[in-house]
């Protein structure tokens, strides 16, 4: 039977280089704009540790994020050459916004203890990226 119909699979028509790049670039903007600004402009919620879980989880998604482009950047079947570089991407820029913090702002100031959260963030994401590699196949992302 002749199908006419048919779809042929055609590999990454959908989710081009292009979107991945700008999404985690897009990401890294909001981080870099919610460290940034005056800390007067952030609504205050009295949640015990409430700014170190907003450092891990903007460090989770922009590793997550910046993983996914690598991935399909570097076009590799292995995926440790892609943690690796969203790894200390997301190490180093999370240092980088808290040396920027403590020279360019006069009403933030640069913590270790958010730098520490940073990498518990990235370090979750990796963790993460890891079991669900195991247990799915992200060589097709």
């Amino acid at each position: 039977m002749i199908h006419c119909f048919q779809v042929n699979r055609t590999k990454s028509l959908l989710v081009p280089k292009q979107f991945y790049f700008w999404t985690a670039l897009s990401w890294t903007g909001i981080i870099v704009f919610f460290c940034l600004v005056k800390s007067s402009a952030i609504p205050v919620v009295r949640i015990s540790n409430l700014d170190k879980i907003v450092h891990a989880f903007f460090h989770l998604v922009l590793t997550s994020l910046w993983f996914l482009f690598f991935k399909k950047h570097l076009n590799s079947s292995n995926i440790f050459k892609p943690l690796v570089a969203a790894f200390l991407i997301s190490v180093f820029f999370g240092i980088g916004i808290e040396i920027a913090q403590e020279l360019f702002t006069k009403t933030r100031k640069g913590d270790l203890l958010d730098v520490l959260a940073n990498s518990s963030g990235t370090t979750l994401a990796i963790c993460l990226l890891l079991f669900f590699n195991k247990y799915t196949n992200l060589n097709k992302v």
